[in-house]
């Protein structure tokens, strides 16, 4: 193995930390002290009981109550619901931790099929809510006790014209832990335990992802191309996954009568299907002016008329690959928080100091990044692979983000904390705003600026284009499932098909690229989740410019904004700010924000050869 290899592959398992403190690993016992504690069996016992006192108490009276009775049932339900999702979040952090480890998943099986079996006995609430008739619910929503929970009620019956009859409905609920449920579980496992062989040495997903950032393009090239191989030698297993869960969700979503496959996310994201449209199709039209602009300036700083597919998110030539500790990239996203608004940092540093967040890469562990929410009576928990990256900071960023509006919502309850996605990743890239702007503020050398500036093109460029492009994927991947079952090859043709409109004639790929759909897990946990991220990153964009232009009282808005939970849509929290996402101008607005962030690196780019090989 060549010395640069050895060292990339050294940085891939051990992050540097300077002599400072390594990064932490979470502390769950606020939840539970361990899988055989005590408390989790007795709290799953409780809920059992409860929810058996509770359907003798309300099964099929729920048209008769008056409102102040309503009121006092749906907080019954409620404090089932919050009991229950404790223990299944407790069973999900300990797999997240080792997801190769037998007994972890054991552990979650367990009790995901304890949660399923209780659940089924509380089903017919929220069945029967949707079968009140509307005057009746209106007269019950005068009481303030069943009005409380109306925009619960409201998210709730939104799903009236798709529900079944009563005992399909237990059908399905019960089938998921073995449908859904269980095909994601073999995908989690499948790649805990996948090994990627650079040079001799086998690295996990997590580590081989983070090659293809090195500064040495030999190095980049190794991970790639490892990456490709070890998602082919498995691409059988990834593609019966991929097939199941389409056909899966197919049957569902024609017994629901849902039109499309992305109907059901629709409704769920509280979004109409033409601002989704508005969003995908702005985005598409865009694709020239943002990612295939971006990456044909990218080639010439690299001395080419095309980049490698693996030198996409390559850092500049030259770059000296600035490593940050876990108490720099602390400091550095409480410091942006902090100089929007005090309370955001005050909240984001209780995840720090309370050992809310696991943050050091381990074999088996989630590959990935995510804020758990938890329950409102406990907190939330972040997990992340912190190598020491600049984009391991604004990822740290992102994921507070979440944790802070997990933590603001709380005072909402367990039915009324949770955002839909789409203005769920509001906070998280925002966050990350604030801290690219910060680091950018700070640093006074014109080079590293620049170097800033194209990180945060690229990060936008993943988070909106390549979502978008994510997005088309799914769509033609569902509608062709339709038909049959698709091939490997015919998987990795809709992707290189995607893949190619989306980034541009500017990008090279090769062959094992076709396999690099397959470790996406979105795809496989969250159908036609991706396009939240891109709704996220274009409102941020149009929200940023309004607190840059000095809006008044911005900071106190964006505070309430949060505490909202899930009691909002999209079009009564944006209003405050002067902002309609049901515009399509609005979309433009976001995206001229990226197009700008490209227009001054091409002017740079012309006065500076420094960047050129």
């Amino acid at each position: 193995m060549t010395e640069a290899r050895a060292a990339a592959a050294t940085a891939a398992t051990e992050t540097e930390t300077g002599g400072q403190a390594p990064p932490p690993r979470w502390n769950l016992g606020d939840l539970y002290r361990s899988p055989d504690a005590p408390e989790l069996e007795e709290d799953l016992n409780w809920a059992e009981a409860k929810s058996e006192s509770f359907r003798e108490a309300y099964a099929e009276r729920l048209a008769k109550l008056n409102g102040a009775e309503l009121g006092a049932a749906i907080a019954a339900y409620e404090e089932i619901v919050e009991r229950l999702h404790k223990a299944t979040t407790y069973a999900q952090l300990v797999f997240a931790g080792d997801m190769s480890d037998p007994e972890r998943g054991r552990f979650m099986q367990t009790v995901q099929e304890r949660f399923t079996d209780i659940s089924t006995i509380t089903l017919f609430f929220v069945l029967e809510l949707n079968r009140i008739d509307e005057d009746t619910l209106k007269s019950q929503l005068a009481d303030p006790a069943a009005a409380h929970y109306r925009p619960w009620l409201r998210d709730t019956r939104v799903f009236k014209p798709h529900q079944l009859e009563d005992d399909l409905e237990k059908l399905f609920h019960e089938k998921q832990v073995t449908g859904a449920s269980a095909w994601g579980r073999l995908f989690d496992q499948t790649m805990a335990e996948a090994r990627f062989r650079v040079d001799g040495t086998d690295l996990t997903l997590s580590d081989t992802l983070n090659l293809l950032n090195n500064v040495d393009a030999s190095v980049r090239r190794a991970g790639a191309k490892a990456l490709g191989a070890g998602l082919g030698d498995r691409i059988g297993v990834f593609t019966l996954i991929a097939n199941t869960l389409a056909k899966d969700k197919e049957i569902e979503d024609k017994w629901r009568r849902y039109p499309e496959p992305v109907s059901h996310r629709n409704l769920s994201n509280m979004l109409e299907d033409e601002v989704v449209e508005a969003l995908v199709t702005s985005i598409r039209e865009a694709y020239e002016e943002l990612s295939h602009r971006y990456y044909r300036l990218k080639a010439r700083w690299f001395g080419d008329d095309a980049l490698d597919y693996w030198n996409r998110n390559a850092p500049l030539p030259g770059s000296d690959e600035k490593r940050f500790t876990w108490d720099e990239a602390r400091e550095i996203v409480l410091g942006a928080f902090s100089r929007f608004d005090p309370k955001l940092a005050e909240i984001a540093a209780r995840f720090f100091a309370e050992g809310w967040i696991d943050a050091p890469p381990r074999p088996g562990k989630d590959p990935g990044a995510f804020c758990h929410p938890a329950v409102p009576s406990t907190h939330p928990y972040v997990l992340l692979n912190f190598y020491g990256r600049s984009r391991d900071v604004t990822t740290l960023a992102h994921e507070l983000g979440h944790g802070v509006h997990q933590v603001l919502a709380a005072e909402r309850g367990a039915l009324m904390a949770d955002t839909p996605l789409t203005l769920a990743e509001t906070a998280s890239v925002f966050g990350e705003m604030l801290v690219f702007r910060a680091l950018l503020d700070d640093q006074k050398d014109p080079e590293r600026r620049r170097r800033l500036l194209a990180g945060k093109v690229e990060d936008m460029l993943n988070t909106v284009v390549r979502q978008i492009a994510f997005h088309e994927f799914e769509r033609r991947v569902h509608q062709e499932r339709r038909r049959s079952e698709l091939s490997a090859e015919r998987f990795g043709d809709i992707w290189m098909d995607v893949q190619r409109e989306s980034l541009g004639p500017a990008l090279r790929f090769d062959d094992e690229y076709r396999h690099f759909w397959a470790y996406i897990p979105h795809f496989v946990r969250s159908p036609f989740y991706v396009y939240a991220y891109a709704f996220g990153d274009c409102l941020v964009n149009s929200l940023y410019r309004v607190y840059s232009e000095g809006h008044a009282g911005f900071e106190d808005k964006f505070i309430d904004m949060l505490r909202a939970g899930g009691t909002l849509r999209h079009r009564d929290l944006l209003q405050p700010f002067g902002l309609d996402a049901g515009d399509p101008r609005f979309w433009r607005k976001g995206l001229d924000v990226i197009v700008g962030y490209i227009d001054e690196l091409e002017a740079l780019s012309v006065s500076s050869t420094s960047w050129r090989r």
